[in-house]
């Protein structure tokens, strides 16, 4: 089993609490690289998510329009 399969059989049930997770985890990389990186970053958390399953349709997304 690898290691992804055991991150999304723990987080079976709580996608919206892992999608809150990898949102904090990216702003927090962004304010120790001032933004510098922050369309790699946006586009592993984008990433991760759908790995989880954080982004299911139907659910709202917490993400501040871009400019």
């Amino acid at each position: 089993m690898s290691m992804m399969d055991k991150l999304k059989q723990m987080l079976k049930g709580h996608e919206h609490q892992a999608s809150k997770g990898v949102d904090r985890g990216g702003d927090a990389i962004d304010d120790r690289t001032q933004g510098k990186y922050s369309g790699h970053v946006d586009t592993g958390q984008d990433r991760l998510k759908e790995q989880l399953g954080g982004d299911q349709p139907g659910q709202e997304q917490d993400k501040p329009p871009q400019p």
